[in-house]
């Protein structure tokens, strides 16, 4: 099931939405990690003091011992002059600590230092007076107060440093959580992007290349009520556009190519309308005295050339006439001897038209287009045979193993160099001179052929003739 906001967002709010909760996630992030950067900073500088004061007071006891030992007033003078030095390091470090939880180890490590001292000079009178009974009891507590002095200096240093380690380890527990936050948005994203941009575009990308070969299924809409859905719909309304256009451009081929025909087809009602008029007048000399039997004949003469007439003047309407593009059973073999028939007033003389298709092949058709189709290669092939003799052929062979009919029209004309040979079924790409060609024959051949779920290839050597291969299915239905 999919999840849906109560409310909807075009993808650009959903964009600009996005970066915004990254911006704020990533500054939030990194400001807490500057934080945790600069309490790690100030630290380690206590850490640096704090070890600076354990050795401050290793140096107290050390000069402390030897005066004990040996009673010099050098010692004395240099337990001093460090007791001095700590207690100045202790001054420095309390402003920076005075918020901290080390603040408590530090007021008692002060304490002790000044306890310390203390007894250090008592310690000191005595021995300038000779000793007072309880000089032993005083170095007891001297030694004692050194030996807190020393631990609670340590345990600064140890917890300052564990601070530092609790500080690290909540930084990359908190990296860590960052990351997982990212991941986790990222898979949230990624989806979002990829279903409301990618996969459109790479619909639309597909959907515009089958156009390109003469497809024009409309897409299917999504009612997400983002720009996607726009641009799909306009993407429609331009593929019908398109379509129109398609079958606007088929049609003036169509009507030019009629322009074409007529002149050859009243040459070709010209023949039977003679032998028909011939006919009548042989039947009004002959009327009282012909017998039956040839009145018959004559009669009968007559009605086939009314017939082969009908059938040329029906072969040229049902070229011109309109209608939408569908299936239908037809025999192979008819369509091409009708557009041959066609045309065939506009063959020059030296050029012979040979037609090689089984009388059984039949396919699913539509006879009007795929005359078209026909009409256009044949075309070509005249224009390409620009000093007859020449032969132009047209043969068709089943390929039941791969369920496809195979039709070929070739031509032994000029053929198409090898540099043309990738842009002949390009819209408005024409070899022909100036006023032969609109370049729209093949582009209209190739959409043709698409749309009866086939395909059509050429081969073509300069100088030696040109080869249209078409292959198509043997169970296209409507």
């Amino acid at each position: 099931m999919e999840w849906t906001l109560p409310f909807y967002l075009n993808i650009r709010q959903k964009i600009i939405l996005g970066l915004s909760l990254c911006v704020l996630v990533i500054g939030a992030v990194g400001g807490i990690s500057y934080r945790y950067l600069r309490e790690v900073e100030r630290k380690q500088h206590i850490v640096e003091i704090a070890d600076d004061l354990s050795n401050v007071v290793l140096e107290i006891r050390r000069y402390e011992k030897n005066y004990l030992l040996y009673g010099a007033t050098e010692d004395l003078q240099e337990n001093r002059r460090y007791i001095e030095q700590g207690t100045e390091v202790l001054n420095k470090i309390s402003p920076e600590m005075k918020n901290l939880k080390g603040a408590t180890l530090l007021n008692h490590l002060g304490e002790e230092l000044v306890g310390y001292s203390r007894l250090m000079e008592e310690m000191a009178t005595a021995d300038r007076h000779g000793g007072p009974p309880g000089e032993a009891q005083i170095k007891e507590q001297l030694r004692e107060h050194g030996k807190t002095l020393v631990d609670s200096s340590q345990q600064l240093v140890q917890f300052e440093r564990q601070q530092i380690l609790t500080i690290i380890n909540t930084l990359k527990a908190q990296l860590l959580a960052s990351l997982g936050i990212f991941l986790v948005f990222g898979g949230f994203l990624i989806p979002i992007v990829t279903h409301k941009i990618i996969r459109p575009l790479r619909v639309i990308e597909k959907t515009t290349l089958r156009i390109a070969q003469g497809d024009f299924r409309p897409l299917p809409v999504r009612h997400s009520r983002d720009e996607t859905q726009r641009v799909v719909e306009a993407f429609n309304l331009m593929v019908g556009e398109l379509e129109k256009r398609q079958d606007q451009l088929l049609q003036a081929k169509k009507l030019a190519s009629l322009g074409t025909l007529t002149s050859g087809v009243a040459h070709q009602l010209n023949n039977p309308l003679n032998n028909i008029s011939t006919s009548c007048q042989i039947l009004l000399e002959e009327l009282d005295q012909a017998e039956q039997q040839f009145l018959r004949k004559m009669l009968t003469n007559i009605e086939q050339e009314v017939y082969r007439a009908r059938d040329i003047v029906r072969g040229l309407l049902e070229f011109a006439r309109v209608k939408e593009f569908c299936l239908a059973p037809a025999p192979l073999s008819r369509v091409v001897e009708r557009s041959v028939s066609l045309i065939s007033s506009h063959v020059p003389p030296g050029i012979e038209i040979i037609q090689d298709i089984p009388e059984d092949l039949n396919l699913n058709l539509d006879t009007q287009r795929m005359q078209q189709v026909l009409l256009n290669l044949i075309e070509n092939g005249i224009h390409a045979i620009k000093s007859p003799p020449g032969q132009i052929k047209i043969s068709a062979k089943s390929q039941l193993g791969m369920n496809q009919v195979v039709i070929t029209v070739e031509d032994n004309g000029s053929g198409i160099s090898e540099q043309n040979l990738g842009r002949v079924f390009d819209p408005f790409f024409t070899t022909k001179d100036v006023g032969l060609g609109t370049g729209l024959g093949l582009s209209i051949v190739y959409g043709i052929i698409e749309k009866h779920q086939g395909s059509i290839s050429l081969e073509s050597k300069e100088g030696e003739g040109t080869r249209f291969t078409i292959r198509l299915p043997l169970d296209t239905v409507c």
